[in-house]
């Protein structure tokens, strides 16, 4: 974009920063009947018939005449036989009733007997587990099995220089996704752009506990994308959606590793609003992305944001870190990092950015201009020779005032409005020289980097 931007004599050693948001602050069968004693009608064995004849009716007794002393006797009688008669249907009745319930108990005992091996004979195969419903939906907990096999933990050990100009170490812990079966990884470079400026050791952690040292493919400061690679075969990558269909009231998922110690973590939420222009770092250039009201910290950025189908949608990347704010997280859309990665992998560097090929002074500033009597703009400090920018006539110590129909007040209005063009494109760009004021044309190169 710039180039010469390290030889910049206003650059600023910063220290890692701990705050995010600056970050403002990075799974048919037969029934079988528990209750054996219950047989539904249809299935248990036809009981045996039994005949019992009825007993005939005795015919009373004629009341007779005569002398007291043969009535009773022939009643004395008839009560002897009585009782003999009841003692012996008694007996016959019980023998009856005992024969009656030893059959009904073999019967019994032969039907539970029956079911019981027709069950273990019949295959019971259990019903596949439902992970998506009809409407493609996953459970929670489905998503978050899923999510464990596919999100990293990313930390790296850097050395700095304190306030006090002592060396001291510091662990910086983010979030990153599997994007392909052979070990490349997606996440921010804000958690790997200290490494990546000291050439420190970046190690990958898995949900299992293995450790892996990646290595940085590339990456692209400016949109906050970094493209990681370790040695690992036979993994499990996300499924990309279409960021381009979502929709405010989307339910959404957050899965990394808030504050670098609560790994795994998943916080649940919605689309809170599309389309809003966040800066997250120093170099102050808005980019792109959604809103959403699932819980995100420190340790979260550069993990995946997943709809209700499973799909990665977006990255988290930002948090608001007001104290008494809650519910304010941002995240890139998948669709705007999907293609960066992929030049990353392919290509090394971001394809089609527009390039101009100066270096800017970022001293200049409004102090500088009331002193001198020149306006505010972007201070052209160096040309980069056969660039664009010499080609369209630009020179040292221009003061660019507007890029096509964006006012510049300085180095970040620049940056930020050459984002909005694409290599080959041609813009009207204003500046001022020694008091003059000038309209140039210029068709922007390719950044290689």
């Amino acid at each position: 974009m710039f180039e010469g931007e390290n030889e910049n004599p206003a650059s600023e050693q910063t220290s890692p920063s701990t705050e995010e948001y600056r970050y403002e602050g990075g799974f048919e069968k037969e029934s079988i009947y528990a209750d054996a004693h219950y047989t539904p009608a249809g299935e248990g064995p036809v009981p045996p018939r039994y005949y019992t004849p009825p007993e005939p009716k005795k015919a009373a007794a004629p009341r007779k005449k005569g002398k007291g002393g043969q009535i009773v006797g022939l009643i004395c009688l008839c009560l002897v036989c009585a009782l003999l008669g009841g003692l012996l249907g008694a007996g016959l009745t019980g023998r009856s009733l005992d024969a009656r319930i030893d059959a009904l108990e073999q019967a019994r005992a032969e039907a539970v007997a029956s079911s019981i091996t027709k069950a273990a004979e019949s295959p019971v195969v259990a019903a596949p587990a439902a992970v998506k419903s009809e409407t493609g939906a996953m459970s929670a907990a489905a998503l978050y099995d899923q999510a464990c096999t596919q999100v990293v933990g990313v930390t790296t050990e850097v050395t700095y220089t304190n306030y006090f100009g002592m060396n001291s170490s510091s662990a910086v812990s983010g979030t990153g996704f599997i994007i392909s079966d052979d070990g490349y990884i997606l996440t921010n470079f804000h958690v790997i752009e200290l490494a990546a400026q000291s050439g420190k050791e970046v190690n990958v952690i898995l949900h299992d506990g293995t450790r892996y040292t990646a290595a940085i493919i590339g990456y692209e400061k400016y949109n906050d994308i970094a493209v990681l690679k370790i040695d690992a075969e036979n993994l499990n990558p996300v499924q990309l959606g279409n960021s381009d269909d979502i929709a405010v009231g989307d339910l959404v998922y957050a899965v990394g590793n808030p504050l670098g110690e609560l790994d795994f973590s998943m916080s649940t939420g919605h689309v809170s609003a599309l389309d809003r222009l966040i800066t997250s770092d120093e170099s102050g250039i808005a980019i792109n992305m959604f809103q959403i009201d699932a819980a995100v910290n420190s340790g979260n950025s550069g993990g995946p944001v997943y709809n209700a189908a499973g799909e990665v949608i977006g990255i988290v990347t930002a948090k608001y870190s007001s104290t008494g704010v809650e519910g304010l997280g941002f995240a890139i859309p998948i669709n705007d990092a999907k293609g960066i990665a992929s030049d990353l992998i392919t290509k090394g560097y971001v394809t089609g950015k527009a390039y101009m090929g100066v270096s800017i002074d970022q001293r200049y500033n409004s102090l500088y201009s009331s002193y001198y009597g020149m306006p505010l703009g972007a201070y052209v400090y160096s040309v980069e020779t056969g660039s664009c920018a010499a080609r369209a006539g630009i020179q040292a110590k221009d003061i660019i005032t507007a890029l096509g129909d964006t006012p510049i007040t300085g180095y970040t209005d620049l940056t930020s409005a050459l984002h909005s063009f694409s290599a080959g494109d041609t813009a009207q760009v204003q500046i001022y020289r020694a008091g003059e004021e000038l309209t140039l044309s210029i068709t922007f190169d390719e950044a290689k980097s």
